[in-house]
């Protein structure tokens, strides 16, 4: 650690990087605990959109969703399902004919998402969305803390596999973030459970039963003293509450094409975002309330549309996903070799585990158990990864000194033998970190090299299962078959990230090479370009962020001073000339504005010092003791630093920043 470090220690962070919202907690020192961040809106959770619009700018989270309608083809959401994923995938195929934007295919079967920005086609890879959403939340955090944050502690679905981890440990670096662990959203909110209850005697088997925007995970954990320990995993990566959404969305569209005379709006990219949206606000109804309203005026050629959904209906569209959700729980209980009675506490967490069908379908399959909810379903992930982060920064507190996390890999790897078997190496449930080595050989006589094929999966045949890389160990000194001795040794690190590596040492000559799974992950160039083009986002953001707030100031400031010329007991000060001079200003300034919209910062911050300057005498006149705060102009800087008008540039007759009293004052005026 640096002295710098040392004196000033690394924020401990944790972010839930979600599919449909995000979530970031910061460890507070003075509370001794977890404080969880709201944005700039006051929302504790932020959506993971990011919008790109005609007039060049970039929105992330709640400014993204709220112009989506407007928007569509060029505001994106559901990153998440994409990342470490193939185009060719059939899930991508399904979900692209869910989204408005356009994902096409890339270099090495890589999907990219496709929008126009600045007046081009751009192309952005998954994990750079991804990035964005996770710079927003480093930046929540920043505005809070006055500090920068450089690590963090990031989760993923436990189900995640190799490729999956590895691209979202890359948008971390995107964004900027030094990745201290990729942990289980499940374990993360096992840990959020368990903090307060390390003091229980004996051991608390816990099954924690995470449902949310797009991905589902079951996990049980054994908690005693503070070690939390992960003996089974189980769940589905694309599985939650988007899938339930669409199917209302399908069912309203037949409704629409059967009252409307067979009019299909699937056809535009506006009403379906428009009909999804008040889709979800009806599921969400449904989980307090038996019925809900849908009602989209003007949704597709001018045709209003309203209609109910009953939480019956509801649950008929979505019963047999519902369902499937069933089925991880059975396995994580097989494969943990934990009885049904066994298991004493079921945590629930992520948002979709808020609809009363699920919650009855856990409730019947565990005999009527009551549900625990505890812990905050939206924040418990984002809890837990705080946690997780203080302790790897050595925070010192009597609630986390004891705590030792034991996780899991979500699936078995191994490599291609003859006959295109699966010889799996590391299986599916072992604890991580974990190192585990077998011997193999060569096939024929005088073989010099051998091709490894890394798979991840539990089927018996390697076709059957996921190839996640490969490499060619050569040099192999020629010898008959089945002579030398090739040791292929398999890690997962504490990040559930795998690496492989393989040695000749029959004869001591010793080959090595570590697997990079090259078609999934970025290599150091497209990082480091990507880095810079975060930057070059970062630097237009505040710029267009200063546009902003300058004209926000100048069109302030304009309609004060059309106010003071409206009120009677201001105007009386004034002649009706001078009345109709300051109208005329202050009209000019708006019709300026009108005509320059796209003017920058500097143009806006000139003609408020020109308006402030023209309005001198006038205001003098009707303020000669100095503007009241409700009339000055607003400040129209960056980070609370006064930049109106120029107190040394202005000459004669300007409105002056006093930058001590933080008012605006007038003097020298010439009559």
């Amino acid at each position: 650690m640096s002295d710098d470090e040392t004196s000033n220690p690394p924020l401990a962070v944790g972010i839930d990087l979600g599919t449909t919202y995000s979530c970031v907690g910061l460890w507070r020192t003075e509370l001794d605990g977890v404080e969880i961040i709201a944005n700039d809106q006051g929302k504790k959770t932020t959506p993971s959109y990011v919008a790109f619009t005609e007039e060049g700018e970039r929105l992330i989270g709640e400014a993204a969703k709220n112009q989506v309608a407007l928007n569509p083809v060029n505001t994106v959401f559901d990153a998440k399902r994409l990342i470490g994923r193939k185009f060719s995938d059939s899930i991508v195929r399904e979900d692209r004919k869910h989204w408005p934007f356009s994902v096409v295919a890339g270099e090495a079967d890589r999907p990219m998402i496709s929008v126009q920005f600045q007046g081009t086609k751009r192309l952005f890879r998954p994990e750079e969305i991804s990035s964005m959403v996770l710079s927003k939340m480093k930046s929540v955090v920043e505005t809070v803390a006055q500090r920068p944050v450089t690590k963090a502690v990031v989760t993923v679905p436990a189900y995640f596999n190799d490729a999956q981890r590895k691209a979202t440990k890359d948008a971390g670096k995107i964004a900027g973030l030094d990745v201290l662990r990729i942990i289980n959203e499940p374990t993360a909110a096992a840990i959020a459970y368990g903090l307060d209850r390390q003091n229980v005697e004996g051991t608390t088997n816990v099954l924690i039963f995470d449902l949310g925007g797009g991905t589902f995970d079951v996990s049980i954990l054994s908690i005693a003293k503070g070690i939390f320990e992960v003996k089974a995993t189980a769940g589905n990566t694309h599985l939650g509450g988007e899938d339930f959404d669409s199917n209302i969305v399908a069912h309203f569209v037949k409704e629409f094409k059967r009252k409307n005379r067979g009019k299909d709006l699937s056809k535009s990219d506006r009403s379906m975002r428009r009909l999804r949206t008040a889709c979800e606000r009806a599921k969400r109804q449904l989980s307090a309330s038996t019925q809900a309203y849908v009602e989209v005026d003007a949704l597709f050629e001018g045709i209003d549309f309203a209609s109910t959904l009953s939480r019956a209906k509801f649950e008929e569209l979505n019963l047999e996903l519902f369902k499937s959700t069933i089925f991880p729980v059975k396995r994580v209980l097989r494969d943990s070799k934990i009885a049904l009675r066994d298991v004493h506490e079921v945590v629930l967490v992520g948002g979709s585990t808020r609809i009363p069908k699920v919650q009855q379908l856990i409730r019947e399959f565990f005999c009527g158990k009551a549900l625990n909810k505890s812990i905050n379903q939206d924040e418990a992930v984002a809890y837990g990864a705080t946690v997780q982060a203080a302790i790897l920064l050595g925070v010192k507190s009597a609630k986390t000194e004891n705590v030792l996390l034991l996780d899991v890999a979500p699936l078995s790897v191994g490599v291609q033998t003859t006959g295109g078997v699966m010889t799996k190496i590391i299986r599916r449930n072992s604890t991580v970190p974990t190192t585990q080595t077998q011997i193999f050989s060569t096939n024929e006589d005088d073989q010099d090299g051998v091709d490894v094929l890394i798979y991840e999966g539990e089927r018996e045949m390697c076709k059957d299962n996921n190839m996640i890389g490969r490499f060619s160990l050569e040099g192999i000194p020629p010898m008959l078959r089945g002579v030398p001795q090739i040791e292929v040794t398999f890690e997962i690190n504490t990040n559930g990230i795998l690496e492989v590596s393989a040695v000749e040492t029959s004869t001591g000559v010793a080959n090595n090479i570590v697997i990079k799974n090259d078609r999934d992950t970025l290599s150091d160039v497209e990082i480091k370009r990507m880095l810079e083009d975060a930057e070059k986002f970062r630097e237009q953001d505040r710029k267009m962020r200063e546009r902003a707030e300058a004209r926000n100031s100048l069109n302030d400031y304009a309609y004060k001073m059309a106010h003071m010329v409206r009120d009677e007991t201001l105007a009386s000060k004034l002649t009706e000339d001078m009345q109709d001079d300051v109208a005329d200003l202050v009209s000019d300034a708006i019709d300026w504005m009108d005509d320059n919209a796209n003017a920058d910062r500097t143009a806006y911050v000139e003609r408020q010092s020109k308006l402030s300057r023209d309005l001198a005498k006038y205001v003098k006149i009707v303020f000669p003791n100095g503007i009241p705060s409700s009339y000055r102009p607003r400040d129209s800087g960056v980070g609370g630093s006064r930049s109106g008008p120029n107190p040394t540039s202005d000459g004669a007759g300007a409105a002056k920043w006093q930058r001590g009293a933080g008012r605006c004052i007038v003097e020298d005026v010439d009559d």
